[in-house]
């Protein structure tokens, strides 16, 4: 069994996960748009172009995505897509990176269990937490 977090865009699906492989280093393995899909007939044309389904590759981890129909998107709260670096400057680059144009909630810092930590609200309204995975 295998766990991975889904994550729902209103719009910037594609956006979001081109900036998230370049980042993370990470691949892009599928992107559905709802014209490329079965139902794209059914689908209004201001739509057609909205991912239904992405799923991104980072290591040995995915992480997956689409857009949700407008009158079913709701604003992402509740969780935090965590990622560990194995060194400050790499957790740096990454906090950086993500958090550009979003919200900072807790700036990249030491903290009593690691070198550094940090977390944001990135400009897609993704909640991310961002750890340094060394002790201290």
């Amino acid at each position: 069994m295998q766990v991975n977090p889904y994550l729902a865009f209103n719009g910037k699906c594609e956006e979001a996960f081109n900036l998230y492989a370049k980042v993370l280093n990470g691949k892009i393995l599928f992107k559905m748009t709802n014209a490329e899909s079965p139902m794209a007939d059914q689908t209004p044309p201001e739509h057609r172009n909205r991912i239904m389904h992405a799923t991104l590759q980072v290591g040995d981890r995915l992480l997956m995505g689409a857009d949700a129909p407008p009158n079913y998107y709701t604003k992402p709260a509740g969780f935090s897509v965590s990622v560990n670096c194995k060194d400050l400057a790499e957790a740096e680059r990454v906090f950086k990176a993500l958090s550009e144009g979003g919200e900072v909630k807790m700036p990249l810092q030491k903290t009593f269990w690691s070198p550094g930590f940090g977390m944001f609200i990135d400009r897609y309204d993704i909640p991310w937490m961002v750890n340094v995975d060394q002790p201290m």
